[in-house]
């Protein structure tokens, strides 16, 4: 389950359906713990059930740093990470 962690994650359900996400943490083999920096902040993150998540093969490796000493990453740092992935997609399409 740790290769989930720092993953770029849209939700397929919910109000928040197509939303963007980086998982934080992962509870057990259903459920793990996402952020946004903005609507989710890392102080209170959602808790997603995996089957309700579009997982993608980009992760947010600046997020990955801080999770790994065990350290929170600010909210600025995750959402400046998704608009950097949300740029890069809408150059070179989907799949980066």
């Amino acid at each position: 389950m740790d290769d989930i962690i720092g993953r770029i994650v849209y939700s397929k359900a919910g109000r928040d359906k197509d939303r963007m996400f980086i998982v934080i943490r992962a509870v057990n083999d259903r459920y793990v713990v996402v952020a946004d920096g903005d609507l989710r902040k890392i102080e209170k993150p959602k808790f997603k059930n995996i089957k309700h998540l579009q997982l993608t093969n980009t992760k947010a490796e600046d997020v990955i740093m801080y999770l790994k000493k065990g350290e929170m990453p600010d909210n600025h740092l995750i959402r400046k990470t998704l608009k950097k992935i949300r740029e890069a997609r809408e150059q070179h399409g989907k799949g980066v």
